[in-house]
Formats: structure tokens, sequence, C-alpha cells
């Protein structure tokens, strides 16, 4: 795909670079090149011209010449250093060094960055703004990358009402779907919610419909045994093979997890901080590795707890928490239930 479209995405092929960076030797000051001669303290050279960025105009220098050069502007072959416009002084045409220039001082030779047919970036790199800047240094305008997942996203209950409608007793505000939305979005990923009633043929034809056309289907609510809870029992009908159900944590026990035709079905939790949980520990991997990541996994930290000591629990516990100072502090909704 062209590379602007490609951010986001992960390369499927290693990119080699096509042309030397830089492709011609590049001043990196703005100064003056000098050409054969002493370059000692108190050493004079003419100018006799001036080369800018972008300027194709070449120079022959001879001893005792220079040119006025700035910064990116290539450098005439035939000179031998690059002395800062702070180090000389200039009277009309004639310029004297006021300190010992070193040869080669200020240039970047031809390929120094990168040669041509060096790898760029390898297989499997994602493409951030770094690399598509580099890539795009290089003349590159297209890429082969893997393939963004398709996900749809269905949030089931009776009780959800869009925000907009009128609350009756007994509903409460949909948020799962956007939410979820957003979690994918900063993963790069642009899915589409659905909502469904709490019906069995509903769901059935609901989730049939989604796996038609979608890679990942990640179910919001529905998931655990209740008499109005029919995802499993959908999941079952439609031959979903279950990979696991239920895992000893809290928030976030009855997730599901399973597969069919090479396409990956979450059902989470209806409630929104166990949802939204089992998104970045369960979830995320797994769009991550479809899109071809090696780094699936949300990136992990040890730091001292700021007050108090996590109770001893069975099963693992995740906690709302900001850190601060290289200390964690946990939110004061769960300090009295885990922290003592």
């Amino acid at each position: 795909m062209a590379l602007i479209d490609a951010f986001g995405c992960v390369l499927a092929v290693e990119v080699q670079a096509r042309i030397d960076m830089p492709p011609f030797a590049q001043s990196a000051m703005d100064g003056y090149a000098l050409g054969e001669g002493p370059a000692d303290q108190g050493s004079t050279f003419n100018v006799i011209g001036e080369v800018a960025a972008g300027s194709s105009r070449q120079f022959q220098l001879k001893k005792g010449e220079c040119v006025r050069i700035f910064t990116g502007a290539p450098v005439p072959e035939t000179a031998k250093t690059v002395v800062q416009q702070e180090w000389v002084e200039r009277n009309n045409d004639r310029i004297v060094l006021q300190r010992e220039v070193p040869d080669k001082m200020h240039i970047r030779p031809i390929g120094e960055q990168i040669k041509a047919n060096d790898i760029a970036l390898p297989k499997g790199t994602l493409l951030n703004p770094a690399a598509i800047g580099f890539l795009q240094m290089l003349g590159i305008a297209e890429v082969e990358v893997f393939t963004k997942p398709n996900v749809k996203v269905l949030v089931t209950g009776n009780e959800l009402v869009e925000v907009g409608d009128s609350l009756q007793y007994g509903q409460i505000y949909e948020s799962n779907a956007q939410m979820l939305l957003a979690a994918l979005r900063k993963e790069g990923i642009e899915g589409h919610a659905g909502r469904v009633k709490d019906d069995l043929s509903q769901t059935i034809e609901s989730i049939e419909s989604a796996l038609r056309e979608n890679e990942i289907i990640i179910l919001s609510g529905g998931i655990s045994v209740g008499d109005h809870d029919h995802v499993g029992t959908a999941l079952k009908k439609l031959g979903v093979q279950e990979v696991f159900y239920k895992v000893a944590q809290k928030p976030g026990k009855p997730i599901f997890f399973g597969s069919k035709d090479g396409k990956a079905i979450f059902g989470l939790p209806g409630n929104p901080a166990a949802s939204l949980t089992c998104f970045y520990e369960y979830v995320i991997p797994v769009i991550r590795k479809f899109m071809g990541r090696s780094d699936i996994f949300l990136p992990t930290l040890r730091l001292p707890l700021a007050d108090g000591t996590i109770k001893q629990m069975p099963r693992a516990q995740f906690l709302k928490a900001n850190i601060s100072d290289g200390q964690v502090h946990v939110l004061e909704v769960a300090i009295k239930q885990f922290i003592i």
C-alpha cells in the first residue's frame, strides 16, 4: 500500500534502501568549504562562490580557495573540510581562520546514514511516524504490510440504552461499544460495533454475520450463566471451539476465548472495567499477532506501592492506579478491599 496510508501497519517483508543517504557529501554546518592548503589559525582563503541546500552548482576549488556553504548543501569534491562560520573572520571575499581546522570536519560522507541495498527496516517493523519519514527520505513510496484484521464489537443487553435517549427505570447507558472502539483505534484498528438483544436466535444470527466479514469478534456481556445470557449457547451452536472459559482473576473472571476457521472470538464481561481489563490482557496480544507485530504484550513495570500492602489473594487482581514519582498510587475505590 501507499506509504502514507501504512501508518500503524507492520512490514510483511524487509525494506532495502534504494539510494545512499546522504546521496552526496553533505555539509553539516553553515560555514565555508575549504580547498587545499594550510588550515591553521591565521590561514586565509579566497571566497569564490556560494553553495546552498538544493544547489546543483559545482566548484573546482584550487589551493587557497573556498566557498560559502550552508547546512545540507553538497560539498564540492575538491573540498577537504568545512569550517563553521563562527571560526572565521570575513573581510569582503577573503576569510581568515581563527583556529586550526581538522580535515573532513563537518562533512557527512555519501552513505553515512545508510547505503544503497542495506536493510532499511526489517520485517515486523511497526510503521510509526519516524519509520514512515525514514522510508520516504529513501524515496520509497509503497510498502508490503500485514493486513489489519477486521474487528466487530457486539454488545449484548436489553437494559442498554443509546446515549441521547431517555432512560427508563432499570436501564443504563451503553458505554462498552465506544470504549472498545476507542481502545481498538489506539491499536490502529478501525472496528465496527453492533447491538444484540438478549435473545438466542438474534445472538446466533449476529455472531454468524460477524464471522463472515471479520477476523476478530469481541462480544461484550451475556457470557455468564444466567437465564438471559445467550452468548455461550450461541457460540456452541455455531461450532466455535472453546480455548478457555473463565480465568482466576478479578475483574474479568467470566472471559471466553474461542476460535473458528482461524478467526478469534472473545466473550468479555459486560462490566466496563472488567471488559477493558480483559481487552488489555487478552485481546490486544491477539490483534497484534494478527498484524504481524512481535511486541504483542503491553509493556510492564515493577514499581513500589506508594501506600500500604496488597492483600494475599488466591487469584490475580487488576487494580486501577496511577504512577507518580516512580510509585504506584492505587485509586481509592480499591484501597479498602485490597490494600492493608
